[in-house]
């Protein structure tokens, strides 16, 4: 990933370090809240530091915290942060055909160094894999400028907040700046009807679902979005679809 010296010396590497630089402020602030939240749940500061280097995920690591001081049992715990993550096995699915020529050490450092914003931004600026060996490595250089970024504005900010837990007051919310940030860049990638209407159908479901523990909510509205989509890909009206309507003007 960004440690190889041939993705640094392309455009494109660059390009991604500047694209996750405006979110950069977001990705701190929510991993500063993580470091804090961490420590003054009761966990000791090496294992936060621990933590925070294996485990690499904000929302699982908030999700596992309290089930872990209150003595949960461990397939709770691990069985919670799986489900919160659930999302990165359909970014992974989509990310194979991007990856597959890469070593398996190579494709493992991806998968563990790419998140949130970085697939969001990768996956809107690049739709379709290279088709040229030139193509792939530039398209890497992009995930590796991104991910660069990200890792290491959320890394530092987390480790930042380990060692000022008891500086930092939880009351500033600045978590909450990291939300605006995924929401900010998720609005951009509403491009067409469906992918706006299937949003409103995971958000729906998200709510509707608030209450199931071990945040299945997120399990239920990713899994109707997914639902929606493929019913509307094979049997929605073609205005939903960005086809053409037979007889008149396109939709899309």
């Amino acid at each position: 990933m960004f440690y190889r010296s041939a993705y640094r010396r392309l455009p494109e590497f660059r390009e991604g370090l500047r694209d996750q630089g405006g979110v950069a402020t977001g990705i701190a602030a929510w991993g500063l809240m993580t470091g804090v939240a961490m420590v003054k749940s009761g966990m000791g500061v090496w294992e936060s530091v621990l933590m925070t280097l294996l485990v690499y995920a904000g929302s699982a690591q908030l999700t596992a915290m309290p089930l872990m001081m209150s003595g949960a049992p461990l397939w709770v715990v691990w069985a919670a942060a799986f489900c919160v993550n659930l999302r990165f096995v359909v970014f992974s699915a989509h990310l194979r055909p991007y990856v597959m020529h890469l070593s398996l050490r190579e494709r493992l450092i991806t998968g563990y160094t790419t998140g949130d914003l970085s697939y969001v931004f990768f996956a809107r600026r690049y739709p379709k894999p290279g088709q040229t060996p030139d193509e792939l490595e530039r398209q890497q250089a992009y995930l590796a400028g991104n991910c660069a970024i990200n890792y290491l504005f959320w890394m530092g900010a987390s480790l930042v907040g380990v060692a000022l837990a008891h500086a930092v007051p939880s009351e500033w919310g600045l978590g909450f700046a990291g939300i605006l940030a995924l929401l900010g860049v998720g609005s951009s990638l509403a491009t067409s009807r469906l992918r706006i209407v299937s949003a409103g159908v995971s958000g729906a479901a998200a709510v509707a679902a608030w209450a199931l523990p071990l945040k299945l909510n997120i399990v239920v509205a990713i899994a109707a979005a997914v639902a929606f989509c493929l019913v509307a890909e094979a049997h929605g009206p073609a205005w939903l679809r960005g086809q053409p309507v037979p007889g008149g003007k396109p939709h899309g």
